[in-house]
């Protein structure tokens, strides 16, 4: 089965998300992993606070693939419902090894996380407060993130975006930058964290993330 989103051809996944228009206007379908039930509601621009002024950055040297998801457990178990991690970088440069680790250490049995670069967006039901894992590679216009219940997921999730330089003026201040790059070393990396607004508070205790 293949869906048609923002222009493209998207291939039907279990567990993903889909988002489709009827023909009564713009509605927004969810359908979920089993267990939980699909839910409706109109569409609208999501809420975004106002730009805080305060920012901190930490730089971290990620000697392998294993320091790299270490990192991602210890953000994991300090996000909380709300929180929007933006992660930057090249294709190859650790995103999805970094969202895999991340959405398995939340609670909750392993599970195998596949990049959502065809899907756009997978929701993985993690204990109390499910994750959002957004791969905006493919869309074309900032808007069309609406249609993928980015709304919802600001209120009720905590949310991993990949390639969050799509969403333009609607990616939130408020929120952890995480941009990885490639080191010297075939499987290390460079990463930097940047707190927006309480995030800045928040990366104070920067050493315990890795």
């Amino acid at each position: 089965m293949v869906l048609l989103l923002g222009g493209l051809s998207v291939p039907s996944l279990t567990g993903s998300q889909h988002r489709r228009r009827d023909n009564a206007g713009m509605q927004a379908c969810v359908k979920r992993l089993p267990g939980c039930r699909p839910r409706c509601r109109p569409l609208k621009a999501p809420a975004m606070a106002a730009p805080h002024p305060q920012e901190a950055t930490h730089a971290l040297d990620l000697p392998d693939e294993t320091a790299t998801a270490a990192l991602a457990r210890g953000l994991a178990a300090r996000a909380r419902s709300g929180d929007v991690i933006a992660l930057w970088g090249d294709l190859g440069a650790g995103k999805s090894v970094f969202a895999r680790a991340f959405i398995n250490a939340r609670p909750g049995a392993p599970e195998d996380v596949p990049s959502p670069t065809f899907t756009l967006v997978q929701v993985y039901e993690r204990g109390p407060v499910p994750v959002w894992h957004f791969d905006l590679y493919r869309i074309e216009r900032p808007e069309e993130i609406i249609e993928l219940g980015f709304e919802e997921a600001l209120a009720e999730g905590i949310v991993l975006i990949e390639w969050p330089d799509r969403l333009g003026p609607l990616l939130p201040p408020e929120r952890l930058d995480l941009r990885l790059e490639f080191a010297a070393e075939a499987n290390a990396r460079k990463a930097e964290m940047t707190g927006h607004g309480a995030w800045a508070e928040r990366l104070k205790d920067s050493h315990a993330f890795a």
